[in-house]
């Protein structure tokens, strides 16, 4: 079967065919929709390494993520790779284990392999990736980067609606436990978080940086215990997890004596007792949308390179963690 038995097929010159496999946005979608409706009766399947050879693409893409450990990635990465799949792209993913130089390394190898990198929570610095996108088509998810297109979660208004949560459970002292150096999200977060708790005439105290794994909450713990805060809001869900077990060891209960908030809403949160109160994160939307975008660049390469932004609603999700003010944990 060939390109040109459903071109006949199809009714549409053999370029028109070619176009909609590797150009989809020169075609019209109804003149798409027939085309791919045919060659799939047919069983065609465009070779792709001739295609390659010949419009320079591979129709690969990369995905990097700072810990693919951390359950916040596997929807993400998931929803990314099934929506590339029915685009006829495949994902290869990385994780640079929450190392900036592994983060660099890794992007200047896959940008030998594929058409475009979708860049998720990163560590480096933004003239870093700014270079680094210079050539290859960049999209970033829960970063800003002058110049390249990025999918942002509202994670000021999450931690806005967490921290009024709490202020009006009558908790009038706050921690905020943040997450790793480097972190757009950790940043969003205490700047919101800051916000809202001088609006509600509440103290909040900022903890950090901080490690965005389970021992990184254990870790937090004395801290945020020598701040006497009743209520915190945590980077993230595992943090939040790792919280609650240092402040267990500690004979500190939650949510009698300290109410917890994490962000995510990963599995984990809900498998957890107390089960967690959370900030719900767009995971799977943010990683179709960030192919989306990526696909569009790649697809119109060779013009004058537009970039776009998209910021994702964040939602609270009130559990078990979280309860009216009680006595101090200080």
């Amino acid at each position: 079967m060939t390109i040109r038995d459903v071109a006949q097929a199809a009714g549409v010159h053999v370029s028109t065919v070619s176009r909609a496999f590797s150009a989809s946005h020169l075609v019209k979608r109804e003149t798409r929709d027939r085309v791919l409706a045919v060659a799939a009766e047919l069983g065609y399947q465009p070779n792709e390494t001739a295609r390659a050879l010949t419009t320079g693409r591979t129709r690969n893409l990369g995905l990097i993520v700072s810990d693919i450990a951390n359950p916040f990635y596997p929807p993400l990465i998931k929803a990314a790779q099934a929506y590339a799949r029915v685009r006829g792209y495949q994902v290869f993913v990385a994780d640079t284990d929450e190392d900036v130089h592994a983060e660099e390394e890794l992007i200047q190898t896959l940008a030998r392999q594929v058409d475009g990198i979708v860049l998720v929570s990163p560590r480096l610095a933004n003239d870093v990736i700014a270079r680094l996108g210079g050539d290859l088509p960049f999209v970033l998810v829960n970063r800003q980067v002058t110049g390249l297109s990025a999918v942002l979660m509202d994670v000021a208004h999450g931690a806005t609606l967490a921290v009024e949560h709490l202020a009006g459970l009558g908790h009038g002292h706050l921690a905020l436990v943040g997450g790793p150096r480097g972190s757009w999200t950790s940043a969003e977060m205490r700047r919101a978080a800051g916000r809202a708790a001088a609006e509600q005439g509440i103290r909040l105290d900022v903890l950090g940086p901080n490690a965005p794994t389970e021992q990184g909450g254990i870790k937090a713990t004395a801290a945020v215990l020598r701040t006497g805060a009743t209520g915190v809001i945590a980077y993230n869900d595992l943090v939040a997890i790792g919280l609650i077990e240092g402040l267990d060891d500690r004979e500190v209960l939650v949510p009698r004596d300290v109410s917890v908030v994490g962000v995510d809403d990963t599995v984990a949160g809900r498998l957890n007792r107390p089960r967690l109160t959370t900030v719900a994160m767009p995971t799977a939307p943010a990683g179709r949308t960030a192919v989306d975008l990526l696909i569009q660049t790649v697809e119109t390469a060779g013009t004058a390179r537009a970039t776009a932004q998209t910021t994702l609603a964040t939602s609270l999700v009130v559990r078990d963690s979280t309860a009216t003010s009680g006595p101090s944990a200080g």
